[in-house]
């Protein structure tokens, strides 16, 4: 077990010491991956942001359900009670006094309610449900409408709909470059390895002939693919959250303007550390994949 791990904390330190042998090559080859990386980060936090607001938005995911006129306080009390045991969210009770004074201090409604002869705006409850998705809210819309003294429930599904689909959309073509600057982060570490085994040639031929085994000869140069798309993915995470600083003034400004609030979400540890987990396996396949075909012509 000694011998083992002296054997990785040996090629480890020949990894580390390849990597700041050529500072320049070992710059431009981190700069790559960190742009590789970079765009599919970038991307899975624009869409996780957008999710957010989608979800936040005021009004986008409620339910609006309205009593009947004719609804008395014992049958929106009922309407109350399901309300509490259900328990999927949050609700507000909007009586339809408070609804006929939004309308009448709306521009140019004052007149009009004024010569109405009773209020003929219902009681209705807003719910806010826990679970947003598409289906979710259309199997709640549709046991809304069943309660007693239910007119009608409202839900902008069709949005809610469009919304979730481009969300896939995004996700789905998120998936695909990701897929593309993987294979090109790949192809970077697989040349990087090529160049440094066929200029280490004499060494390798040497320490096969006194019996060194492929398993060692690949160790030092797998480390390095790991220990490079490693340093990628951590500069990957940096570019990231240098840009979202850079969006964030302008997104909060855009959001004032429509008269809301929104704060961009950074990614956080895990996600800068699953980022540069991805570019150190991506890192050591590449270098695998480059060791062991060029191994193939010592043989």
């Amino acid at each position: 077990m000694n011998a083992w791990l002296s054997q990785h904390r040996a090629a480890l330190a020949m990894a580390f010491r390849r990597l700041w042998a050529t500072p320049f090559n070992t710059l431009l080859s981190l700069l790559a991956i960190g742009i590789a990386l970079t765009l599919p980060g970038f991307g899975y936090v624009v869409l996780d942001n957008l999710r957010d607001l989608g979800r936040n938005a005021s009004g986008v995911q409620q339910i609006s359900v309205f009593m009947t006129v004719e609804a008395t306080r014992k049958d929106v009390g009922e309407i109350e009670t399901r309300l509490r045991q259900f328990a999927n969210g949050k609700w507000r009770f909007v009586a339809k006094e408070e609804a006929l004074k939004r309308m009448q201090a709306s521009e140019g409604m004052a007149e009009i309610v004024a010569s109405l002869p009773r209020n003929p705006l219902p009681d209705a409850f807003i719910v806010e449900p826990t679970n947003t998705e598409p289906e979710a809210l259309e199997v709640l819309r549709k046991e809304l409408s069943g309660w007693p003294k239910v007119a009608h429930v409202q839900l902008d599904s069709a949005w809610v709909k469009r919304f979730d689909a481009f969300l896939k959309l995004g996700k789905l073509a998120l998936t695909m470059l990701a897929g593309l600057f993987a294979a090109g982060l790949i192809a970077v570490t697989f040349n990087t390895i090529r160049l440094q085994v066929m200029a280490q040639a004499a060494e390798i031929e040497v320490a096969r002939m006194i019996g060194a085994t492929d398993t060692f000869i690949r160790r030092p140069f797998q480390y390095f693919g790991a220990l490079q798309g490693l340093f990628g993915g951590l500069f990957a995470g940096a570019l990231v959250l240098g840009g979202l600083r850079l969006l964030a003034g302008p997104v909060a400004e855009l959001a004032a303007l429509y008269g809301g609030s929104y704060g961009l979400k950074p990614p956080g540890a895990f996600e800068v550390g699953a980022l540069a987990a991805v570019g150190a396996l991506l890192g050591w396949v590449g270098a695998q994949l480059s060791v062991s075909l060029s191994l193939r012509k010592f043989d």
